[in-house]
């Protein structure tokens, strides 16, 4: 009996679709370079990427929030980063590229901390200039 169910439980999780984690080209273009200067409002350590938020405002004075990716947590910790490297109220200047749907979403390259100049290499994550 105990096998059976074991074998059952396993049957049912082997056809339980798994998260998908796609690769960088095909959410982000490296064809669409962008670079943003914002305001973060929050910061996401979680795997399998680590995401922040920023608040860019246009010569208007428009605000459009946008949602960045950045790589693993485990590997922005061996470039250097820490949880306090970057937090709500940091202003950031960011090179990435842009999402392929045209939403504000990108993959940061590169981060500049603006109050101290620090520049902050994102990992392996982000694509290379050709």
């Amino acid at each position: 009996m105990y096998l059976k169910s074991s074998i059952a439980a396993l049957a049912l999780a082997a056809t339980t679709p798994a998260a998908a984690h796609h690769a960088f080209s095909a959410q982000f273009d490296i064809d669409k370079p962008l670079t943003v200067t914002g305001t973060v409002t929050k910061v996401e350590w979680r795997n399998p990427h680590t995401w922040f938020y920023i608040d860019v405002a246009d010569a208007d004075g428009n605000i459009t929030s946008w949602a960045v990716e950045l790589a693993s947590p485990n590997l922005l910790m061996r470039n250097g980063w820490s949880r306090s490297s970057m937090q709500a109220g940091d202003v950031v200047s960011v090179e990435g590229y842009r999402a392929r749907d045209g939403t504000h979403t990108a993959n940061a390259k590169r981060v500049v901390l603006t109050a101290t100049g620090q520049t902050v290499l994102t990992g392996r994550n982000a694509r290379d200039d050709r």
